[in-house]
């Protein structure tokens, strides 16, 4: 699994002294719109990327300087497990460049420190973008930056093992899901009927989707809100598919790939990037991608990266012209066609790269109703809990009512830090 998050622990005494430096001004937003003109960006633009991102960005800008040639586009390539030690510290110490890629589940905690530019509301249109991807931008009600890319999940399954199975079109609902599963081992010879992830780090990213699509919601009145009816059948429908050996528990790293390409796992949840790796594997043509299985909807997660602006920016009214480029739809499907990142703007899909491909337009519509979990400033930490919960109720057997409960004493514990 991919993670193209910026996840990393940020201690609540730094943050805290942070905060103190970097008072809040819920004005500055509309400050920039009026500052930004109307002609060409000029100066130095500094940006911090981390992943392919960094290493790609510095070139596709020149097409940015070429319409603004006053302008200069410095791209630093930041390693991600140096990332989060390199902004926090540049924030304490006031240092930070005028732009940074943001990794989505992070952006309220960075947000709380008070460093992030608000976004001009006068230059962005949050109906431009997917919803649940713009949701991730905003803490306390203002947004900070703009999503950049994208990524949704969905069920990848084998077509042909799914015919053997009796479901040619693959799962449409959570009774689908079981019952495929349960026949790709039947009917067609799977040795495991789907791959889902067995708790561990990031296994909240797969099971919450299955309790938004069950009607749960995980905050409500800035409150976190795990221990509920809604959230446990989801947890215990989840850990069935472990309990009736349907899924495996502990598969090794890069087992997947080769296993989903010999018929031995029959389907898995993942993201648009399985697409590439699965053909290098010699499957093309073998697979499929149908949308998150439905219960009371078809909800999935929303992840990627948003892109924000720094209040202490030595250059803030070009950082946002660059910003509102890198906005542009044709710029959008421009990058996505450079780096195979999936535009935030949902017009950038009408591009026949994107809207042409059978299986990223199944990943297009799921982006319509996807989720991401609140921008809360302790959400990583609680994600840590989480995860270790799940992974006692998938591959020890704990009862899902009580580590939901376990997560929940946590969240009251720690607060939301708003």
């Amino acid at each position: 699994m991919r993670y193209r998050w910026l996840a990393v622990a940020t201690s609540a005494a730094l943050v805290a002294s942070m905060a103190a430096g970097c008072g809040r001004d819920s004005g500055g937003g509309q400050e920039a719109a009026k500052d930004v003109a109307e002609g060409k960006a000029s100066g130095e633009i500094t940006v911090w990327a981390m992943g392919t991102e960094g290493e790609k960005l510095g070139e596709f800008a020149k097409a940015f300087t070429a319409e603004n040639p006053d302008a200069k586009v410095s791209v630093t390539a930041v390693p991600w497990d140096s990332a989060g030690q390199k902004i926090t510290s540049a924030i304490a110490a006031k240092a930070t460049p005028d732009v940074s890629m943001i990794g989505t589940t992070m952006q309220g905690e960075i947000a709380k420190t008070g460093a992030l530019d608000p976004t001009p509301t006068d230059l962005f249109q949050k109906d431009s973008f997917f919803p649940g991807a713009w949701d991730t931008t905003v803490v306390d009600d203002t947004a900070y930056g703009v999503p950049w890319y994208v990524e949704t999940r969905g069920i990848f399954y084998r077509t042909d093992l799914a015919q053997k199975a009796g479901f040619p079109d693959g799962p449409k609902t959570w009774d689908d899901l079981k019952a495929m599963a349960k026949a790709m081992q039947t009917k067609a010879g799977a040795k495991w009927g789907v791959n889902l992830q067995p708790g561990k780090t990031g296994s909240w990213q797969s099971i919450l989707p299955f309790g938004w699509s069950n009607g749960a919601e995980i905050n409500s009145d800035d409150k976190y809100t795990f221990d509920t009816p809604q959230m446990t059948e989801a947890l215990t429908y989840y850990q069935s598919f472990f309990s009736e050996k349907l899924s495996p528990t502990n598969l090794p790293e890069g087992a997947l790939e080769p296993a989903f390409a010999k018929g031995e796992i029959g389907a898995f949840m993942s993201g648009p990037w399985h697409v590439g790796i699965l053909n290098e594997q010699g499957v093309k043509g073998k697979f499929a991608v149908a949308p998150m299985p439905s219960k009371q909807s078809s909800t999935s997660f929303i992840g990627g990266s948003n892109i924000a602006v720094f209040k202490d920016a030595k250059n803030r009214d070009a950082a946002w012209k660059f910003l509102q480029w890198l906005s542009k739809p044709d710029v959008q499907a421009k990058w996505y066609q450079t780096v195979s990142d999936l535009p935030a703007v949902q017009s950038a899909w009408d591009d026949t790269a994107l809207s042409g491909d059978p299986m990223l337009k199944v990943f297009g519509e799921q982006l319509k109703s996807a989720k991401a979990p609140p921008a809360f400033p302790t959400w990583t930490q609680l994600a840590a809990t989480f995860d270790v919960e799940a992974e006692k109720v998938c591959v020890g057997g704990s009862d899902p009512a009580a580590a939901l409960k376990a997560v929940q004493s946590q969240a009251d514990s720690i607060g939301t830090g708003s």
